[in-house]
Protein backbone atom coordinates (compact mmCIF):
# COMPACT_ATOMS: atom_id res chain seq x y z
CA UNK A 1 0.00 0.00 0.00
CA UNK A 2 2.48 2.72 1.00
CA UNK A 3 4.66 1.59 -2.49
CA UNK A 4 1.47 2.45 -4.30
CA UNK A 5 1.04 5.51 -2.80
CA UNK A 6 4.97 6.50 -3.35
CA UNK A 7 4.46 5.85 -6.81
CA UNK A 8 1.29 7.73 -7.30
CA UNK A 9 2.73 10.59 -5.47
CA UNK A 10 5.93 10.58 -8.08
CA UNK A 11 4.11 10.39 -10.72
CA UNK A 12 3.43 14.22 -11.28
CA UNK A 13 6.81 15.31 -9.93
CA UNK A 14 8.25 13.11 -13.69
CA UNK A 15 5.75 14.81 -15.36
CA UNK A 16 7.18 18.28 -14.15
CA UNK A 17 10.55 17.32 -14.98
CA UNK A 18 9.93 16.43 -18.30
CA UNK A 19 8.01 19.46 -18.97
CA UNK A 20 10.66 21.63 -17.44
CA UNK A 21 13.64 19.46 -19.54
CA UNK A 22 11.14 20.24 -22.72
CA UNK A 23 11.08 24.02 -22.13
CA UNK A 24 15.13 23.70 -22.15
CA UNK A 25 15.51 21.69 -25.22
CA UNK A 26 13.15 23.97 -27.61
CA UNK A 27 14.19 24.26 -31.07
CA UNK A 28 17.38 26.15 -31.72
CA UNK A 29 18.80 28.58 -34.22
CA UNK A 30 21.83 29.98 -35.71
CA UNK A 31 23.31 33.52 -34.79
CA UNK A 32 26.32 34.81 -35.74
CA UNK A 33 27.96 37.81 -33.86
CA UNK A 34 30.43 39.85 -35.75
CA UNK A 35 33.11 42.58 -35.27
CA UNK A 36 36.75 43.42 -36.71
CA UNK A 37 36.40 40.34 -38.76
CA UNK A 38 36.28 37.88 -36.10
CA UNK A 39 32.46 36.08 -35.79
CA UNK A 40 31.25 34.28 -32.50
CA UNK A 41 28.77 31.54 -33.34
CA UNK A 42 25.42 30.37 -31.02
CA UNK A 43 22.78 28.62 -31.08
CA UNK A 44 19.79 30.30 -29.69
CA UNK A 45 16.46 29.38 -28.18
CA UNK A 46 13.83 32.15 -30.20
CA UNK A 47 10.96 33.32 -27.85
CA UNK A 48 8.10 33.64 -30.51
CA UNK A 49 5.55 34.02 -28.10
CA UNK A 50 3.78 36.10 -25.39
CA UNK A 51 4.38 33.26 -23.16
CA UNK A 52 7.80 32.59 -24.88
CA UNK A 53 8.43 36.51 -23.79
CA UNK A 54 7.42 36.55 -20.81
CA UNK A 55 9.09 33.29 -19.35
CA UNK A 56 12.44 33.67 -21.49
CA UNK A 57 15.47 32.26 -19.37
CA UNK A 58 13.40 32.05 -16.04
CA UNK A 59 14.04 29.16 -14.22
CA UNK A 60 17.33 27.81 -15.26
CA UNK A 61 20.27 26.80 -13.65
CA UNK A 62 22.86 27.18 -16.62
CA UNK A 63 23.23 28.17 -20.45
CA UNK A 64 25.48 26.58 -22.54
CA UNK A 65 29.02 29.23 -23.47
CA UNK A 66 27.11 28.90 -27.16
CA UNK A 67 23.72 28.89 -26.43
CA UNK A 68 20.94 31.96 -25.08
CA UNK A 69 17.74 32.95 -26.40
CA UNK A 70 16.86 35.90 -28.42
CA UNK A 71 13.40 37.98 -27.93
CA UNK A 72 12.04 39.37 -31.57
CA UNK A 73 10.52 42.91 -31.64
CA UNK A 74 7.55 43.50 -34.40
CA UNK A 75 8.22 46.62 -35.31
CA UNK A 76 10.97 47.60 -33.00
CA UNK A 77 10.44 49.47 -29.96
CA UNK A 78 12.07 50.23 -26.51
CA UNK A 79 12.74 47.27 -24.68
CA UNK A 80 12.93 46.99 -21.00
CA UNK A 81 13.59 43.16 -19.26
CA UNK A 82 13.84 41.87 -15.55
CA UNK A 83 15.63 39.37 -13.89
CA UNK A 84 12.62 38.00 -11.41
CA UNK A 85 12.90 34.38 -10.87
CA UNK A 86 15.87 34.27 -13.45
CA UNK A 87 18.49 32.63 -11.09
CA UNK A 88 21.70 32.92 -13.25
CA UNK A 89 23.58 36.83 -14.58
CA UNK A 90 22.55 37.46 -18.31
CA UNK A 91 24.90 39.92 -20.87
CA UNK A 92 21.80 41.51 -22.72
CA UNK A 93 22.71 42.61 -25.83
CA UNK A 94 20.26 44.57 -27.28
CA UNK A 95 19.66 44.86 -31.03
CA UNK A 96 18.80 47.25 -33.89
CA UNK A 97 16.50 46.52 -37.26
CA UNK A 98 19.78 46.84 -39.02
CA UNK A 99 21.66 43.98 -36.82
CA UNK A 100 24.12 46.63 -35.15
CA UNK A 101 23.72 47.03 -31.12
CA UNK A 102 21.88 49.29 -29.47
CA UNK A 103 23.17 48.53 -25.70
CA UNK A 104 25.09 45.29 -23.58
CA UNK A 105 23.99 45.19 -20.35
CA UNK A 106 26.78 42.60 -18.48
CA UNK A 107 26.27 40.20 -15.92
CA UNK A 108 22.84 41.46 -14.58
CA UNK A 109 21.81 40.74 -11.24
CA UNK A 110 19.75 37.32 -10.81
CA UNK A 111 16.15 37.82 -9.75
CA UNK A 112 16.14 41.28 -9.61
CA UNK A 113 13.30 43.36 -10.43
CA UNK A 114 15.58 46.40 -11.78
CA UNK A 115 14.35 47.32 -15.01
CA UNK A 116 17.06 46.87 -18.08
CA UNK A 117 16.36 48.95 -20.52
CA UNK A 118 17.42 49.56 -24.14
CA UNK A 119 18.81 52.88 -25.11
CA UNK A 120 16.18 53.09 -27.91
CA UNK A 121 13.69 51.11 -30.07
CA UNK A 122 15.41 47.61 -30.50
CA UNK A 123 14.47 44.76 -32.96
CA UNK A 124 15.30 42.23 -30.70
CA UNK A 125 17.28 41.11 -27.55
CA UNK A 126 19.83 38.43 -27.44
CA UNK A 127 20.36 36.69 -23.76
CA UNK A 128 23.45 35.07 -23.51
CA UNK A 129 25.41 33.38 -20.27
CA UNK A 130 26.41 36.23 -18.27
CA UNK A 131 29.86 37.29 -18.90
CA UNK A 132 30.02 36.18 -22.26
CA UNK A 133 30.40 39.63 -23.66
CA UNK A 134 33.53 40.31 -21.73
CA UNK A 135 35.15 36.88 -22.53
CA UNK A 136 34.81 37.08 -26.31
CA UNK A 137 34.99 40.88 -25.97
CA UNK A 138 31.83 41.94 -27.72
CA UNK A 139 31.32 45.66 -27.66
CA UNK A 140 28.57 47.92 -29.69
CA UNK A 141 30.55 47.92 -32.63
CA UNK A 142 29.69 44.34 -33.32
CA UNK A 143 26.54 43.50 -35.40
CA UNK A 144 24.06 40.36 -34.99
CA UNK A 145 22.53 38.64 -37.48
CA UNK A 146 20.00 35.30 -36.69
CA UNK A 147 17.89 33.25 -38.74
CA UNK A 148 14.11 33.57 -37.97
Amino acid sequence: MMTAFALVLALPVTACAKDSDAQSQSATVPLTVAMMGVQHKFQVEVARTAEEHARGLMFRTSLPADGGMIFPFTPPRPASFWMKNTLIPLDMIFIRADGSIDRIAENTIPESLEPVVSGGDVAAVLELAGGTAARLGIDETATVTWKN
